[in-house]
């Protein structure tokens, strides 16, 4: 091991250079893992604070393909589930908002108009950025509650704001903060469903149900509640989790991280070439040292374990330097984020082994190569 250091430390700027392509590949395989890591731990805690128990129930097609309807009775039957602790819904209406009434009508923003229950708030893991929601004397006059995305396209978010709901002046009483469970919500402007029946003629029928249920039975609930919500025509319901949908995103954002991985291999394969070739030169730079130590009794064994050893500690150096560097990315990464910070010890134990093992293969060849060298063409110069 001294002798090998000392073989290193006498050629400082190319180790350097060398250590660093094997570092990049390390760090590159680490801080993919790691942010892959951190994404998947924030995917986590979000969902364990939003709950993955919610699921949706919304009208499908019928079998003349035109699209169903969910029976007024829906959210009362619901409510009979055992397991279920939560259902509120929220029904389309024909109405569209507008930041005033000189607006275009055609200029709607995408924006849709929902009468939406009191209690929906707290089903769908909501929470208000400003003002109120609404309640049962609010819900009974023509007051809106806007969502974040269709507060941010109307520009109205101090809650007194008038704006132009159905023909009517309307007056804005609180904006959501983004809802990642039923964005849906986002893009919407609430208001209560008896002044929806009032003023905008809604005809009652929830178009989206949403029912949050006991952790340990959602699977059961998802299999009754189509014939529940509609016993006269279960296929015409579709019930969906949206938990599911992130999950699916965090799939996606995985094999992209497999993809990523595999470019960090080739980095560090790179590496472990630039390494083979420093230690080939340092053969051809050291032969008299070779045929010195040969002739003063070094065995072609030992000759070999010098430059293995080197090629050793060249690797070992770039691998823990790299661990180190993909460490920090990660870190760094994850605090621009608001993530937590996650590098898995598997990562970093894989990505300096990794680095040992090519350097060992790197350094194989020139150390067999500088073994067969003997005395006498060495220490003549040939």
């Amino acid at each position: 091991m001294r002798l090998g250091g000392a073989g290193l430390r006498a050629r400082p700027v190319r180790v350097v250079l060398s250590a660093l392509g094997i570092a990049i590949g390390v760090a590159a395989m680490i801080a993919v893992v790691g942010i892959s890591a951190s994404g998947q731990a924030e995917v986590d805690r979000r969902l364990d604070a939003l709950g993955t128990n919610l699921l949706r129930v919304a009208p499908g097609r019928s079998l003349t393909g035109d699209k169903a309807r969910l029976p007024y009775e829906a959210v009362a039957m619901i409510r009979r589930i055992p397991p279920v602790r939560q259902v509120a819904a929220t029904g389309a209406t024909d109405a569209h908002v507008y930041r005033n009434e000189h607006i275009a009508t055609g200029r709607t923003g995408s924006l849709s108009v929902l009468a939406a229950d009191t209690d929906l708030l707290p089903a769908i893991g909501g929470h208000l950025r400003t003002g109120r929601w609404l309640d049962s004397t609010l819900e009974r006059y023509p007051t809106v509650v806007l969502g974040a995305t269709a507060a941010q396209r109307l520009d109205v978010y101090t809650p007194g704001t008038r704006v132009w709901l159905g023909g009517r002046w309307f007056s804005l009483v609180g904006v959501l903060e983004p809802v990642p469970l039923a964005p849906e919500i986002d893009s919407a402007a609430l208001i209560g469903r008896p002044v929806a029946r009032a003023y905008l003629r809604f005809d009652g029928h929830p178009s989206t149900v949403y029912v949050r249920t006991e952790d340990s039975q959602v699977t059961a609930v998802w299999t009754v509640l189509p014939a529940t919500a509609h016993p006269e025509k279960p296929g015409e319901v579709r019930i969906s989790r949206p938990s599911d949908a992130l999950a699916a995103r965090e799939a996606s954002e995985s094999t992209l991280a497999g993809l990523l991985i595999g470019l960090g291999g080739v980095a560090l394969l790179v590496g472990g070439v630039g390494v083979g070739n420093t230690m080939i030169i340092s053969v051809l730079e050291r032969r008299p040292e070779i045929g010195l130590r040969r002739a003063l009794g070094a065995t072609r064994g030992q000759i070999r374990t010098q430059f293995v050893t080197e090629s050793l500690l060249l690797s070992l150096i770039g691998g823990l330097s790299g661990a180190v560097l993909g460490t920090l990315i990660t870190s760094g990464y994850a605090l621009s984020r608001d993530w937590p910070t996650v590098v898995p010890a598997w990562a970093s134990a894989a990505g300096t082994g990794s680095a040992l093992a090519i350097g060992m293969i790197a350094g194989l060849y020139p150390a067999v190569r500088a073994s067969r060298l003997s005395p006498t063409e060495t220490l003549s110069g040939t």
